[in-house]
């Protein structure tokens, strides 16, 4: 008798490196499934950012690019003209995106260029030990913010969503989380809603993710659920916040 497939094709048959609780494992499943549904493992070609998902080509079993650190819109911007009618898509984190590569990212939207963006979004950097980052929430204890951050002198968040759905070249932008099974399913239909976008040639879309860092937040994979409930949603919201009456 034949093994049973347990995953989607477009995902390789390989054991996460991910800390147990880590969210990537999840958001790289939904991303697997949804191009097995759309069909387009041929003709997918994923950017890779640096950071914890850095090495994703080895998970994912369709083309993929490693780009510099906050580059990967960059990137992703010179394979989709070069490539029009394949579908492109970045992965990158908050730090990779929000941090290295804002300018990247700002401008790949005001150009609305014809790629998606999945924004892992987990409130700190994951590889390099738990530093603040951009998207770390006020009084938010990290590695560099023992006694929580300050927004007097280290600043406010930055909501990336809102500040992309801005922009005119964005067509599809929403927020979404990995919290429980009824919102990992209503982010695997975002994801889905993001991709067909872009292949109806309408503009830029991102899904950002709210995701658990269990290692460097100090909690259990459980504990770590229920922080992005108690905490991350009610500070940046879940929802859509551009292009929801969009028909693909």
């Amino acid at each position: 008798m034949a093994k049973e497939r347990l995953h989607p094709k477009s995902i390789q048959d390989k054991v996460w490196h991910y800390c147990p609780g880590c969210s990537h494992g999840i958001v790289h499943r939904i991303i697997g499934e949804v191009i097995d549904e759309l069909n387009i493992q041929k003709s997918v070609i994923g950017i890779a950012s640096v950071g914890c998902s850095y090495n994703n080509y080895e998970y994912f079993n369709f083309d993929v690019i490693q780009a510099a650190h906050g580059r990967a819109p960059a990137v992703a911007t010179g394979v989709k003209r070069v490539l029009p009618n394949n579908v492109v898509f970045t992965y990158q984190g908050d730090g990779d995106l929000a941090a290295i590569g804002t300018a990247e990212i700002i401008h790949v939207a005001a150009r609305g260029e014809r790629l998606t963006t999945i924004f892992i979004n987990n409130a700190i950097y994951g590889m390099t030990s738990g530093q603040m980052a951009p998207t770390t929430l006020p009084e938010q204890i990290t590695k560099t913010t023992p006694v929580g951050r300050n927004t007097d002198y280290h600043g406010f968040p930055i909501r990336i969503s809102e500040m992309l759905a801005l922009q005119e070249g964005t067509a599809f932008v929403e927020r979404v989380s990995t919290h429980d099974v009824k919102h990992i399913i209503k982010a695997k239909k975002a994801i889905k809603k993001a991709f067909m976008v872009q292949q109806a040639g309408l503009g830029f879309s991102l899904v950002e993710v709210l995701s658990t860092c269990p290692t460097n937040w100090g909690l259990t994979p459980l504990e770590s659920q229920e922080w992005i409930k108690d905490h991350m949603i009610p500070y940046y919201g879940i929802g859509n916040l551009k292009g929801k009456d969009i028909k693909v």
